[in-house]
């Protein structure tokens, strides 16, 4: 679990974070689509794209308007995933908002070191990207001068089942 506070109020964060504008700014995010585009209750699905290495298909099963989203992968396009889920959380406190970013994973029995080898990673990225949803909600964080390439829609068939 990470967190950072944001001198921003909730309903910014929540539109930075169900928006698909985190490719624009942060590297961790290399494409990123929703179904239904703009994403609106239970049952929405994601596709995202990290680090141009991992494609996975999300599905929502908590959505609180401006407070909470989980979800589920439901598909990994690297093999050895077998159960991945996060938790979003925006609080409001005073000056702003408190983001709360809960990530676990569950590997097949031979991926497991892997995973194991790869927990300091996932959490410099959980750290970075909470980090520039606060500069961005703050307007401190630039957007890019050009588009990402490798935007793609949800169902192309590059993700696998878990």
């Amino acid at each position: 679990m990470n967190s950072v506070d944001v001198d921003a109020p909730p309903a910014r964060i929540w539109e930075i974070i169900t928006g698909d504008a985190l490719v624009e700014w942060t590297p961790v995010f290399t494409a990123l689509a929703w179904n239904p585009d703009p994403p609106s209750a239970l049952g929405a699905t994601r596709e995202v794209t990290l680090l141009r290495l991992l494609t996975v298909r999300e599905r929502f099963f908590r959505w609180e308007e401006n407070k909470r989203y989980t979800f589920s992968a439901v598909a990994a396009s690297l093999p050895g995933l077998r159960r991945v889920a996060e938790d979003w959380v925006v609080e409001p406190v005073p000056g702003g908002s408190r983001l709360v970013w809960t990530f676990v994973a569950q590997a097949a029995t031979p991926a497991v070191p892997l995973l194991w080898a790869s927990h300091p990673l996932v959490k410099l990225m959980q750290r970075h990207v909470l980090r520039s949803v606060g500069l961005h909600a703050e307007g401190r964080n630039a957007r890019r001068s050009r588009p990402r390439s490798g935007q793609r829609h949800p169902g192309d068939g590059r993700a696998a089942r878990l």
